[in-house]
């Protein structure tokens, strides 16, 4: 299902327009208060607004660290639909009472009720995220993920811009008090449409111990590198994006010498990237978990950081407005840095919270979330602590500290990379089957999501390999000729991935049968396992017949096998045809490929001579 079918399909849109209410409302609230502590209360509080204003901001945070772990036991034990129901009427009574406050001016009061919508968003996250893959197809999980992360910047960006134009009327007050509560029962209303979801784990008894839980969630999620390091990696981006957001209004104003209305600008254009680089990902993941494009978004946010500093080197020497630097020469250089950032932060981070939303136990899919977010909190509160050391103590310019955050993402992204590996194969294998061909899947649903299976394929090319990792939704153990895996430069990557080698019988038989006990080890181990059964790379472009290894693997462990046919490969650079592989000019660029999949054989079934008929007829078809 597409992302505009997803967004009219009665499983996904209520729980779309709820949570952009509740994202949009949060900043209204939020900054309609700090707006008016700023610019309409300083007579009427007696504390510093400076120092109320940063204790609004820690208010409203402080609850992901209280109450996430126990937000995550309640969203795995009770029905996530209910719970957001019951949380969006919470939200109605605190802005009926926010309403009032605004009214009669109470400021304190509203500190308060901004901890307690703290609060709110901090119950609220984990069955936001928990409710996507027991309402959605795997397939449609990143779109899923990649709407509700444009949804919420956009939000975020209509709150900021809607509390400012607020806070502008003559009747600012009474406009606040209106529109907090008229867009908390909107967003209630939405909530009530959402499908039932229901609880992963009803007999979970909740701790209230904040602190023990949230201990024993982390030490629970770190036993899982992977997916610990892809929550790490999200906390990491929400690192740079409060850094890159909470620098906006000074970097507008010191920098680019722009008004307020620059700020909006700003977060405009930033805010649009991360939305396109959101939608984007469904398309270049082929609507599937790719970790693939992780490295890819990577690469871009330091990549369009570091061109940021360069370009704010250019100072303006008068005070201009949105319009004039929108249309000025100068500005493009910085507007196109900031969009770029926001594409690059899209693709980096949507693959990542489906990927942990797909990997967690559907049991405690919600105390996963709530981890996430309370790394997420940690890492916003130590990106607030990086940009005083930095521009406070150190004295760095905001470019400067632009250009640190740039060179501080390539530090952390290649520990993370190198610590999973699959971040750093995944890429590899995403950037050939993208970049160099352009290749059509048909049918390979086949390739069962879980249990062991072995792949049969034609052998055309030294790509063969590679194009079908890139279309396979899991990892694949694949056997390769022994010399092949041998080589010098390339025998690393092999070796990173897991692949088997194999020699003939009668050239290395230790070799020949530590094959067949590895394949037997990965099966036994519920891994796919990839061999191409006519034992090299094809001559004339027809298929070869089949050896007798495949009967020898399922005899010994009998197993569904995925035939599979590559269509296409008969000519490029690392084909056969009329030199050897790689000793001839390469003659075409993107050309087109399809990898065809037939239904699964069963043990019982297995013949290598029907194995070869089934990939014969689809190659043909």
């Amino acid at each position: 299902m597409s992302q505009s079918q997803l967004l009219k399909n009665k499983k996904f849109a209520p729980f779309f327009a709820t949570q952009f209410f509740g994202a949009f409302n949060d900043n209204i609230f939020k900054n309609c208060l700090m707006l008016i502590v700023a610019y309409h209360a300083v007579d009427k509080i007696a504390v510093d607004t400076n120092l109320l204003l940063n204790l609004a901001a820690g208010l409203f945070i402080l609850p992901f660290f209280l109450f996430s772990a126990i937000a995550g036991q309640i969203t795995d034990k009770y029905d996530k639909a209910m719970l957001m129901r019951r949380i969006k009427l919470a939200e109605i009574v605190l802005m009926s009472f926010a309403a009032l406050a605004f009214i009669f001016e109470l400021y304190y009061v509203l500190l308060a009720l901004l901890f307690l919508m703290g609060s709110q968003s901090t119950f609220f996250g984990p069955a936001k995220y928990a409710i996507l893959p027991q309402h959605l197809k795997p397939e449609e999980l990143v779109g899923g993920n990649a709407l509700v992360e444009m949804g919420t910047f956009v939000a975020i960006l209509l709150g900021t811009i809607g509390a400012g134009f607020i806070v502008q009327q003559p009747q600012y007050l009474w406009w606040s008090a209106v529109l907090i509560v008229v867009f908390a029962v909107i967003g209630y209303v939405f909530s009530r449409s959402i499908p039932s979801a229901p609880s992963s784990q009803p007999d979970l008894q909740i701790s209230w111990n904040p602190l023990t839980n949230t201990y024993q969630m982390v030490k629970l999620i770190k036993a899982d590198k992977p997916s610990y390091l892809a929550i790490l990696a999200i906390s990491w981006f929400w690192f740079l994006g409060a850094a890159y957001l909470t620098q906006f209004p000074n970097y507008s104003k010191v920098t680019l010498q722009g008004d307020e209305s620059v700020v909006t600008l700003l977060l405009a254009i930033f805010t649009l990237g991360i939305g396109v680089g959101s939608m984007l990902c469904e398309k270049l993941s082929s609507s599937r978990v790719e970790l693939g494009i992780v490295p890819f978004g990577a690469i871009g946010l330091s990549v369009f950081g570091v061109d940021l500093y360069f370009a704010s080197q250019v100072n303006l020497d008068h005070s201009i407005t949105w319009l004039m630097y929108f249309t000025g020469e100068q500005s493009s250089r910085v507007l196109i840095d900031l969009l770029g950032i926001g594409i690059f932060g899209g693709l980096f981070i949507v693959p990542l919270y489906a990927y942990v939303q797909k990997r967690a136990a559907e049991e405690v899919r919600a105390r996963t979330i709530a981890v996430i977010n309370i790394i997420n909190a940690l890492f916003m509160v130590a990106s607030a602590i990086t940009a005083m050391i930095l521009l406070g103590m150190l004295n760095l310019t905001i470019p400067e500290f632009f250009l640190a955050l740039s060179i501080m993402n390539v530090i952390v992204c290649v520990y993370i990379f190198v610590r999973v590996k699959d971040f750093f194969i995944r890429f590899v294998v995403w950037c050939v089957s993208h970049t160099m061909y352009r290749v059509k899947h048909v049918n390979l649903s086949s390739i069962p999501e879980t249990g062991a299976g072995v792949i049969v394929c034609n052998h055309v090319s030294y790509m063969d390999a590679l194009l079908i990792a890139g279309a396979s939704p899991r990892p694949i153990r694949f056997v390769m000729d022994y010399k092949i895996f041998k080589t010098p430069v390339l025998s690393w990557f092999f070796k990173l991935v897991n692949a088997i080698p194999i020699a003939p019988k009668h050239k290395d038989e230790e070799t020949y049968h530590n094959a067949f006990d590895e394949i037997s080890k990965a099966l036994n181990n519920d891994e796919l396992v990839c061999i191409f059964p006519e034992g090299k790379l094809t001559d004339d472009g027809e298929i070869k017949p089949f050896k007798a290894g495949i009967e020898q693997i399922i005899e010994r462990d009998p197993v569904p096998v995925i035939p599979l046919a590559l269509v296409g490969l008969w000519g490029s650079f690392f084909s056969h045809k009329d030199r050897p592989a790689l000793q001839k000019a390469p003659k075409r660029f993107w050309s087109k490929v399809k990898i065809l999949a037939s239904a699964p054989v069963m043990p019982e079934q297995i013949s290598s001579k029907a194995l070869e008929d089934i990939v014969l007829t689809l190659k043909n078809s």
